[in-house]
């Protein structure tokens, strides 16, 4: 029998209010298939909740790749099979032709934006990043550039001794049109010492982030999760996402994976699995009520959870990524075009809908 306790919260999770960090740990524990039922029906209190012409619900897609143009980093994270030294044989930094490939290969497919991101590399100059910029954006005008996160901006500006808004400002005036949200991972600091050291602690992370949306650059959201933290901690990290949108209000979408531990340093006991992760995206959703836009993750979870995903919270299908090397690098090699994108989001009952990096439809 539900509890009146349950009763009360189910309530208040059908009504679009605000939940704590307890209550949503006490909504973690509940069965998978109720709180799924919860977080689809805050996904239709959403503003993303659209229909065609006909009165079918949209889920949205985006038409992008990513473009890693280097992989030599300084930070060593645990987690991560794909960074490189520069003793490393196999250590690169494309060529402006080689990423024009890319781009070209890209304006072919209709793509519409490149996920540009890199590893921490400690002697590219500043004027690489800005004529790297600048040559998309006049070469590729059609091309949003959704690039370099926060650990990377942080990284500028103490490599180049700059101010971080000078840094973000420099690079938004050069071409930068938003900022992915990578490098979150878990937004507290016991987890990110363990797994990441290196990497800047949360307080920075955010500040890139309110910094960014100052300067009407839009970001998205994102937690890696299946490591070292617990719930609580995965709680904690919503919650601070949830407390930036209330101060500065530029994420666009949150997109939550589970941690890939193949070929990493980083080992676990137990990878996590398909029913943790619907659990955990169920939860973002409810939890998050400030954010229009939740990514399914078939990158990691595959076509099919990616489309199960769809019922549990996730109104958009995140990107067909015609590139992809760091969840990779881990051992994760799931592919999909647009059409087999569109084929699983019209199987699951929906209408799909190309977007922008900002969610506007285009066709």
């Amino acid at each position: 029998m539900v509890s009146l306790n349950q009763d009360v919260l189910t309530e208040k999770v059908l009504a679009g209010e605000r939940i704590s960090a307890q209550e949503a740990l006490e909504l973690y524990h509940w069965r998978l298939e109720q709180l799924g039922a919860l977080a689809n029906a805050r996904r239709d209190l959403a503003k993303t909740k659209s229909y065609d012409g006909r009165g079918g619900e949209i889920v949205t897609y985006i038409v992008d790749r990513n473009i890693n143009y280097t992989n030599v980093c300084n930070v060593y994270c645990k987690f991560c099979a794909f960074y490189r030294t520069e003793r490393d044989e196999d250590h690169y930094v494309l060529s402006l032709e080689q990423i024009d490939q890319k781009l070209d290969e890209l304006s072919a497919a209709g793509g519409v934006q490149i996920l540009m991101q890199g590893g921490h590399h400690p002697k590219l100059p500043f004027r690489w990043y800005v004529d790297l910029l600048q040559h998309i954006r006049e070469k590729y005008p059609h091309v949003n550039i959704h690039g370099f996160s926060p650990p990377e901006l942080q990284h500028f500006a103490e490599t180049f001794r700059m101010p971080l808004r000078e840094v973000i400002a420099e690079f938004k005036n050069a071409g930068l049109g938003s900022i992915p949200g990578g490098g979150g991972e878990i937004l507290v600091d016991r987890v990110r010492k363990k797994i990441s050291p290196l990497k800047i602690n949360s307080d920075r992370w955010l500040e890139v982030m309110q910094i960014a949306h100052e300067l009407e650059l839009r970001s998205s959201a994102t937690m890696m999760f299946g490591h070292v933290e617990t719930i609580e901690e995965r709680i904690e990290h919503l919650q601070r996402i949830r407390d930036q949108q209330d101060r500065s209000g530029g994420f666009t979408a949150f997109i939550c994976w589970t941690f890939q531990p193949q070929h990493t340093v980083l080992k676990v006991k137990h990878p996590t699995g398909v029913a943790e992760y619907l659990r955990t995206q169920a939860l973002s959703r409810i939890f998050l009520d400030n954010i229009d836009n939740v990514q399914s993750s078939w990158v990691t979870q595959g076509p099919g959870i990616g489309q199960v995903a769809l019922k549990y919270g996730a109104n958009d299908f995140g990107s067909v990524m015609m590139e992809e090397n760091v969840v990779s690098s881990a051992g994760t090699t799931f592919r999909l075009n647009a059409a087999q994108i569109e084929s699983l989001i019209r199987d699951a009952g929906y209408e799909p809908r190309r977007r922008n990096n900002w969610y506007e439809l285009l066709n």
